[in-house]
């Protein structure tokens, strides 16, 4: 089936369509995307401003009439950090429903990690053993490690490299005050929660989503994006301390001149860096697998796995409709209520 998925995150919108199809990859058929930066249009309160939530309305009403154009069948709507925190998300929640007609869906940052997860694992596969996951988004840093489908342990911080570069670097080009304190305002939000990362047992290979990481690595020498996401790409720690001192002594306008690095991005990539640093310290990674396939992925994945268990179990799915929506989130214990086939959602949750 052709599938549309709208991403709603702190930095960018984006809308991808792809062939979808039961045990092969997704195959993108077109891409509509706009740096909205999502977190620049916040008020003192944290809520969103109307010129934000115009902004985005429009964009989500062009990206409808592309998806249709486009035949999709299915639309998958989500967003994460920007409006899960903003005071007044489900307001814009509800603009976006009545004046565009897209039911947006906002998903956890657990359930963001957990989802994540589920693309790098289909991307490695099962030989990769157990993998400790990070995603630097704009508004959250993503964590999620297990050896199956879906993680053991899965959660979220607000250090997302929009937030922190909102947050504690303020001029174009930061002082070493303002880096150090947020390296260890970092490390100390990471410090906290590593003990439940960690019970998980020691990860067999560690992996990098999101835009962030990719960028991260390129400036160490990674092969660019037009060398395909079938190369493999490594992130190293040892390498980070250079990455950070080479971003931090540059201004934006610089470090967008850096390979891998958008001048979109060039503002908060320094923020990111830090973070990223932070979390291979806290957590000893010593080399870090990139990952191509992120959240969006992992929807689509989840989507087409909902489609393939209802096929086996409701033969007659045709005529008495599609299969009830199970609920979003996990059980108290962490893992997927009644195994993963059971937790898969429907469009409608995504």
């Amino acid at each position: 089936m052709r599938l549309a998925v709208l991403d709603i995150g702190s930095n960018s919108v984006h809308l991808l369509v792809v062939d979808a199809h039961v045990g092969a990859p997704p195959l993108p058929a077109t891409s509509h995307k706009e740096v909205l930066r999502l977190a620049e249009y916040l008020k003192d309160d944290g809520s969103i401003s109307t010129y934000g939530q115009n902004r985005l309305i429009d964009f989500v009403a062009s990206s409808m009439e592309i998806a249709e154009d486009q035949g999709s069948e299915q639309i998958l709507a989500f967003a994460t950090s920007a409006i899960r925190s903003a005071p007044n998300g489900d307001e814009t929640i509800e603009r976006i429903r009545q004046e565009t007609g897209v039911e947006l869906n906002v998903m956890s940052g657990e359930d963001e990690a957990r989802v994540t997860f589920l693309a790098v694992r289909r991307w490695f596969g099962w030989s990769a053993g157990s993998i400790l996951l990070m995603d630097i988004g704009g508004g959250s840093l993503e964590l999620a490690s297990g050896r199956d489908e879906y993680p053991d342990a899965a959660l979220s911080l607000p250090l997302g490299a929009g937030r922190m570069h909102r947050d504690f670097l303020h001029s174009d080009q930061p002082s070493p005050e303002d880096v150090d304190g947020l390296r260890k305002f970092a490390r100390q939000h990471i410090g906290r929660v590593a003990g439940d990362i960690n019970r998980v047992g020691r990860p067999d290979r560690i992996v990098g989503s999101s835009k962030t990481f990719r960028s991260l690595a390129r400036i160490g020498g990674a092969a660019a994006s037009a060398a395909g996401i079938f190369v493999p790409r490594e992130l190293k720690r040892k390498d980070m301390a250079s990455i950070v001192h080479e971003l931090a002594t540059r201004n934006a306008a610089d470090r967008a001149q850096l390979p891998g690095v958008s001048e979109a991005r060039a503002g908060q990539v320094l923020a990111g860096a830090i973070v990223a640093e932070a979390a291979m310290t806290i957590f000893d990674v010593s080399t870090m697998h990139i990952s191509p396939w992120a959240l969006r992925e992992g929807i689509i994945m989840r989507q087409l796995d909902l489609l393939d268990s209802s096929e086996i179990l409701s033969p007659t799915r045709r005529r008495i409709g599609g299969p009830p929506a199970p609920a979003l989130s996990a059980s108290a214990n962490g893992h997927e209520p009644g195994g993963a086939r059971a937790a898969l959602e429907t469009a409608g949750q995504d």
